[in-house]
């Protein structure tokens, strides 16, 4: 081992007590739950790479002090995050087939996506 790595000791239990801010935000029709540093995939967003977005629609904001739920949003909170690529999922095959009519089709999707980076939760 490296003499200069660092060995973290502490324990799973107090890895659980140690809370972060966190957050629940709708974007794409769908809500996901958000802490600094995480990275998401989202449905498609019409910004390019590298850029700075800012989500607005906050369901709800917690904190080591407790939860803060909106109605349907919370005022004034919002969540930073920036865009590192966008791109495309793994295909998917959709197959149709109507028997006894000679009737079959065969289709690919792949569902166009957004990676964000969460930066920053303002409450």
């Amino acid at each position: 081992m490296p003499t200069n790595t660092k060995v973290c000791l502490v324990s799973e239990t107090e890895r659980k007590q140690v809370k972060s801010m966190y957050a629940i935000i709708e974007t794409g029709g769908k809500q996901y739950k958000v802490e600094n540093g995480d990275v998401i995939f989202v449905e498609k967003l019409d910004v390019e790479a590298d850029a700075e977005i800012t989500f607005d629609k906050v369901i709800a904001v917690g904190a080591d002090d407790g939860i803060k739920v909106g109605a349907p949003y919370v005022d004034g909170a919002s969540v930073s995050a920036k865009v590192i690529k966008n791109g495309k999922g793994k295909k998917i095959v959709v197959a149709t087939y109507k028997p006894k009519k000679n009737e079959k089709r065969k289709m690919g999707h792949r569902q166009p996506y957004t990676k964000v980076e969460i930066s920053a939760i303002n409450a």
